[in-house]
């Protein structure tokens, strides 16, 4: 039990703290069990960075696991200073990052790159958070762009999976398997039945894909597609020491050129994170009117705030080819689904969200937890980004009330997966102003007033 009880209606209890709103575990929110076995086995994702940190930065193993270690406190961060989001990586952003990665030699200058894309992405969520152009930015856009970013970015995520030498050609028994288990736990329509009259189905969806991962994972060790787990016992132990000569104080910063080089990725990343925001604010909207008993704040200025805090903790101490995203998509989806059947399946939205990556955080140092998962990191991570995909695709999809919104997201979301969000935003802007606009000269998005009164009513919260 936590020491502040949310009344009935009201927001959860926390400690201000100038545009944060603090929250700590068993203080003001309770200890969620179904989130904490959720964590012991969703943290594998995590570890399923450390293979692009060894081939594109060439750290050690051990450093690695430091860099995850370091990405783990930044994961906390969101619950703790009051955002309702389940944070993850800027995922779909990941293969573009690795793109402008591959131009620099593993080692030094490839630190030094991404050091130099991280604290750009950090300035661009600082500059956005403060000026609170960030709350004009979700509230000016059409809704038609809204939908082809998410569109674009789930339809990016699913490439990456099902391309031509992707991990589904690698290991495709254990990853459509999986995929489709995920898939029909989460998302069935029949399964969803089941669960208002088997008690037992009702357990099985308050876990999320970890039913499905299991199952891929027993799959790929008996077919040969992964190999058995090596389990040791003990503690983990990441080299935090050598792990200091390979951050940006050792090597080196990056001189202006590598900055102007990696502008064009830090936008892109952004375009990207600013889609898993708008579909974050459509998980939170559509929890918020299915419980009356709690208040839920989605203030986006602080989403801002606490992404640029992550991406400079990053930048300057593990920089990260994931970069720092304000949700991860899958698990919040699942959150948000076990958060309607109400305050005895999960007290507060803070609460699952908190619960989670704090027990993420405790795995990371279980020394058999991290060895069993080791050999199948992979398919981890793969079925993270089909469910991302798939549910880019559905909440994008959401966004759009009428057919000319729909072909204008529709392609835009194509152009943005294939071509970049450079030809995206292009390929939409020429399509929303001979199509969509109701006057040439004369936007019918949101007024000047209405984004003021927006603004105003974040102060007052």
């Amino acid at each position: 039990m936590q020491i502040y009880t949310r009344k009935h209606g009201e927001e959860q209890p926390y400690w201000p703290a100038g545009p944060f709103k603090v929250r700590l575990p068993f203080v003001h929110y309770r200890w969620e069990t179904a989130e904490m076995f959720q964590a012991l086995i969703m943290f594998v994702v995590s570890l399923g960075m450390i293979p692009r940190l060894e081939k594109y930065l060439g750290l050690p193993y051990d450093v690695a696991l430091a860099y995850v270690t370091v990405c783990g406190i930044g994961f906390m961060l969101p619950a703790l200073l009051g955002v309702p989001y389940v944070p993850g990586w800027i995922t779909p952003g990941i293969p573009v990052v690795l793109l402008f990665l591959g131009n620099y030699e593993p080692g030094p200058e490839a630190i030094q790159a991404l050091f130099a894309l991280q604290l750009l992405v950090f300035l661009i969520f600082l500059i956005l958070g403060v000026t609170r152009l960030g709350t004009v930015l979700v509230r000016t856009i059409p809704n038609s762009m809204k939908g082809g970013i998410i569109i674009g970015a789930g339809i990016a995520a699913l490439i990456g999976e099902i391309d031509a030498g992707g991990r589904l050609a690698n290991t495709p028994i254990s990853l459509v398997l999986g995929s489709l288990a995920c898939l029909y736990l989460m998302f069935s329509v029949s399964f969803k039945s089941l669960t208002e009259r088997l008690p037992l189905a009702r357990k099985v969806v308050n876990y999320g894909m970890v039913p499905g991962m299991l199952l891929a994972i027993i799959i790929g060790i008996a077919v040969g597609e992964y190999q058995m787990p090596d389990v040791r016992f003990g503690v983990t132990v990441p080299a935090f020491a050598e792990m200091w000569n390979y951050l940006p104080f050792t090597v080196g910063f990056p001189d202006a050129k590598v900055f102007m080089l990696a502008v064009p990725t830090a936008v892109i990343a952004y375009i990207i994170a600013f889609g898993d925001i708008i579909v974050g604010q459509s998980l939170m909207q559509r929890a918020d009117e299915l419980r009356t008993d709690e208040k839920i704040e989605d203030n986006v200025d602080r989403v801002h705030l606490v992404c640029a805090l992550r991406n400079a903790l990053h930048a300057f101490f593990a920089p990260y080819p994931g970069l720092a995203g304000p949700l991860w998509t899958a698990v919040a989806a699942t959150m948000a689904e076990r958060y309607k059947y109400g305050r005895e399946a999960m007290d507060s939205i803070y609460s699952g969200a908190g619960t989670f990556w704090i027990t993420g955080f405790i795995a990371l140092f279980l020394l058999p937890l991290v060895t069993f998962f080791q050999p199948v990191l992979p398919i981890a991570l793969s079925l993270t980004l089909i469910l991302t995909g798939y549910i880019c695709l559905m909440v994008g999809f959401e966004q759009l009330n009428n057919n000319t919104g729909r072909g204008i997201a529709g392609t835009m979301g194509v152009v943005l997966a294939v071509y970049g969000p450079g030809w995206g935003r292009a390929a939409v802007a020429a399509r929303y102003i001979l199509v969509e606009r109701t006057h040439i000269l004369k936007f019918t998005t949101v007024s000047k007033q209405q984004v003021e009164a927006e603004l105003t009513a974040n102060d007052k919260q």
